[in-house]
């Protein structure tokens, strides 16, 4: 039995009201916090070199011009 089989069975055998609250739980676990959030951008900000930069920032506005606003 996998771990997710198991909490899945843990899960059919709880009451009602700690089934709640076991979804809160897991709800909360899957948001990223801002803190999270800043910590990421913190790691990979700088990530790219200035060519690198540029070439996404002419591959984006290429694909911008032929964005059709009516699609």
């Amino acid at each position: 039995m996998t771990k997710l089989d198991a909490v899945i069975e843990d899960l059919k055998a709880l009451p009602p009201s700690n089934l709640e609250r076991a979804a809160d739980y897991i709800h909360r676990l899957k948001l990223i916090t801002d803190q999270e959030r800043h910590a990421i951008i913190d790691r990979t900000a700088g990530s790219l070199t200035r060519e690198e930069a540029d070439e996404l920032e002419r591959i984006i506005a290429e694909g911008f011009e032929r964005l059709d606003e009516h699609d």
